[in-house]
């Protein structure tokens, strides 16, 4: 067991505020997780404590959002979808229109506002904040189920706090906002990880966008192939992710650990076992770095609360031989059910699956190696001389 000191974001007032219950979006999914971490003794003790959620106020969401986006919000909030706020992409199929829609946005970015003073304050080492990770959303312009952008608001008050922030987003969604908030600015890399866009909403991310201006080289998208599976995943982040995220040398990390990366997410092709998420919570955490981590996509409730649930036992240091299963036996209850610990099975790649995604994954790596790696002083294997602003191998860049 690990001494990292860990804090869960949660309020019950949160609970009551819901989505429409035909949308795939659904918020019982952190509460869930709760329910699961404090059953298996994980949360509510010594170092793994829970904190109190708040309401952003407007002021506040005002640091990324317009005033008349968020009054079209209000409006529409109350019943009142104008014209205006059809233009700022209100009232779609994956924009539904309803009555807790600014409460939520405020409360999911009153959350992460939260968790980022609880890492600044250095009182916890990791913050999971699994209300948030609505990545989608533009200063006057609302997408895929996301109408406030708590990651953006966290990342810039880490920036305002004199931070050097890293973002990564390993949801099957490519997060076009945040890509957006920070495509010309250097003190924050962002890193986005997800099903290419050839395939997946929001049809963007391809790895020749990799920033203008100050940000050039500090926007980098890893788009995924169809089926991409847990080894061909961890490949792209060992020669890719890793190596960047050693060279900018962040203070804090910022994580979007979406689970619509798992195999038998409704929305989504990608095939990947919360294995992989074990996997890619351990060499981050190896980095040695406060980290926030927000909730974002999954619309398979269970492998959703599982693969959370998941990333926060690997936080805690619990050994892996720790089955949380507690003798309930392991059974396999269809394609993409598990019961009896958090873990998924194995999941078996077949021979053309490997070579469809091996193929087409190659090539994108190979070009972000080209054209992002020079603009940290990196090598095509990964490794630093002497980059841009003084950085050594392994080393943290000066702030700025």
């Amino acid at each position: 067991m690990s001494d990292r000191r860990l804090a869960f974001i949660y309020s019950p007032e949160m609970e009551v505020l819901s989505y429409p219950p035909d949308c795939p979006f659904k918020t019982q999914r952190t509460g869930l997780t709760r329910q699961r971490l404090r059953s298996f003794g994980l949360l509510g003790c010594e170092g793994r404590r829970e904190v109190a959620a708040r309401e952003a106020a407007l002021e506040e969401l005002r640091a990324f959002h317009t005033d008349r986006y968020l009054e079209a919000l209000d409006r529409a909030s109350r019943g009142d979808l104008t014209v205006e706020g059809l233009h700022m992409g209100l009232g779609g199929e994956d924009t539904p229109v309803f009555k807790d829609l600014l409460a939520y946005g405020r409360w999911a970015a009153g959350g992460a506002l939260r968790a980022s003073d609880v890492l600044l304050g250095g009182e916890a080492d990791v913050v999971f904040d699994l209300w948030g990770g609505f990545h989608h959303a533009f200063p006057e312009h609302a997408g895929g189920f996301c109408y406030v952008n708590d990651v953006v608001l966290a990342c810039q008050r880490c920036v305002a706090a004199g931070r050097r922030v890293a973002y990564l987003d390993v949801d099957a969604h490519h997060g076009d906002g945040v890509q957006a908030a920070f495509y010309d600015r250097s003190e924050v890399l962002t890193l986005s990880m997800h099903e290419s866009g050839k395939t997946l909403y929001p049809w963007g991310g391809a790895e020749t966008e990799i920033g203008e201006g100050r940000g050039l080289g500090h926007n980098v998208n890893v788009p995924l192939p169809a089926g991409t599976y847990d080894d061909a995943f961890l490949r792209a982040f060992d020669r890719v992710v890793m190596p960047l995220l050693r060279a900018y040398g962040p203070d804090l990390l910022v994580v979007e650990l979406g689970m619509d990366t798992l195999a038998g997410d409704p929305l989504t092709h990608l095939m990947l076992s919360n294995n992989a998420h074990v996997d890619l919570m351990t060499r981050l955490l190896g980095l040695s770095r406060p980290m926030l981590v927000a909730g974002g996509g999954g619309y398979h409730v269970e492998n959703t609360v599982r693969g959370w649930a998941l990333a926060w036992r690997t936080c805690c240091g619990e050994e892996e031989d720790h089955d949380l299963s507690l003798g309930l036996g392991g059974v396999m209850l269809g394609s993409t059910e598990w019961a009896g610990g958090l873990r998924d099975p194995v999941r078996p790649v077949t021979p053309e699956q490997r070579r469809a995604v091996d193929a087409e994954l190659e090539t994108s790596l190979e070009t972000l190696v080209r054209l992002v790696f020079p603009h940290h002083g990196l090598g095509e294997a990964g490794q630093a001389g002497k980059a841009p602003g003084g950085a050594g191998p392994g080393g943290a860049a000066p702030k700025g």
